[in-house]
């Protein structure tokens, strides 16, 4: 057994889950030292007192330019993702939304909107409106989701004021036709990618693992494509098919495939910063899945889940926390690229100490809520170890 694999089995949230010896040797046996790692979470708060709160729900809102309307109803998302989103469908309603945001204390906001069947998002009548909104209020940041683009695009994206860039990178035919419904090619997604980077922007492509019904395709490929440009970062997620068809289902993707991916891509883009955004599947998977993640030397997690800042911290990487949150992970995101937000860095034995703490009151709190009490004190009361 590696050494390795004798820290997971330390590691309560992980002891007794299933991992792949061979994928973690190969992790192990890495030339270069795991760099730090930074958890953008709101939810390690009890690790650090009141240093460390929420930064709030509207820290981060996600503006859509067409409402819930896309003409592409994607296999993965049948354009449903858009429908929490605040609605602006002209340029005068972005304008008072963004002033609401401003006001309520929002750091930015993600712009983004459905689709045309050329997978472009059609934000010609707002360019204007982000100038005069960059303008007004030079400290709130806007992140878009660009879509496919031109370099003609591109450059009135970054004249606007637009301060990152995001767009999905897909390397499989594939998996562009049959799952975004979509006449395009791969070779379209790298001139996009190629005419956004030429750009003053900070460019974040993303990678979702597991795009073509669960199964990886085109992820390697998609890497490959990044790897030839020079984006700020790379952000990989994993497919979350919430409103797929039962006629074209998803499966779950193999999360140790989903680690072998994790290990590719920091070897093909060693010095790229490598984030790893909010969406993954829930439960013992997302575990397996953000452990890999840890071990293959991510710079950077969102919402990661129960275990990580131990792990890390057991494995030697410096940790840092930063207390942001939002329902889509780009202003994690932005906050990774700009370096505003140093977080607060932990050690291990305040962690482990923190653990035995929660472990122990939830271990009494399991026996003593199965005991009925007569009289007395109350179980709480009545025993001090």
């Amino acid at each position: 057994m590696s050494a390795w694999s004798e820290i997971l089995e330390q590691v309560e949230p992980l002891e007794d889950l299933a991992f792949d010896p061979t994928l973690i040797e190969r992790m192990t046996s890495r030339e270069r030292p795991l760099p730090p790692i930074h958890f953008y979470t709101p939810t390690f708060k009890s690790f650090e007192s009141s240093e460390l709160k929420g930064c709030g729900k509207s820290a981060w809102p996600a503006v859509s330019i067409t409402g819930g309307d896309c003409k592409l109803n994607c296999d993965h998302c049948k354009a449903k993702i858009l429908e929490p989103m605040i609605p602006a469908r002209s340029p005068e309603d972005l304008w008072r939304a963004v002033n609401t945001m401003v006001a309520d204390g929002a750091n930015g906001m993600l712009l983004t909107g459905g689709s045309n069947h050329r997978n472009e998002v059609e934000y010609d009548a707002y360019y204007s409106t982000i100038r005069r909104i960059k303008d007004e209020f030079p400290q709130f940041r806007i992140a878009m989701h660009t879509a496919l683009v031109d370099e003609a695009i591109a450059q009135r994206m970054a004249d606007a004021g637009i301060d990152a860039a995001m767009m999905d990178v897909i390397g499989a035919q594939d998996t562009i036709t049959q799952v975004y419904h979509l006449r395009r090619t791969t070779d379209d997604f790298e001139r996009a990618l190629e005419a956004l980077t030429a750009t003053s922007m900070k460019v974040v492509p993303h990678i979702v693992a597991g795009l073509h019904y669960g199964q990886l395709l085109g992820e390697w490929n998609a890497l490959e494509i990044v790897a030839r440009h020079k984006p700020a970062a790379l952000v990989l997620v994993v497919v979350m098919p919430t409103y797929a068809s039962e006629l074209r289902p998803f499966v779950s993707p193999d999360p140790h495939e989903i680690g072998q991916f994790f290990a590719d891509a920091r070897e093909t883009l060693p010095d790229l910063s490598l984030l790893l955004g909010c969406a993954r599947p829930a439960g013992s998977v997302k575990r397996v899945i953000d452990a890999y993640a840890v071990m293959a030397g991510v710079d950077g997690m969102a919402h990661p889940s129960d275990g990580m800042v131990e792990l890390a911290a057991r494995l030697d990487r410096r940790v840092r926390v930063t207390a942001a949150c939002c329902s889509i992970a780009v202003g994690d995101e932005v906050m990774a690229l700009d370096g505003s937000e140093p977080g607060l860095e932990i050690d291990l034995p305040r962690i482990l100490e923190h653990e035995r703490a929660r472990r122990e009151s939830a271990r009494r709190q399991a026996v003593f809520g199965r005991v009925k009490v007569i009289g007395g004190e109350s179980p709480s009361g009545c025993c001090s170890a």
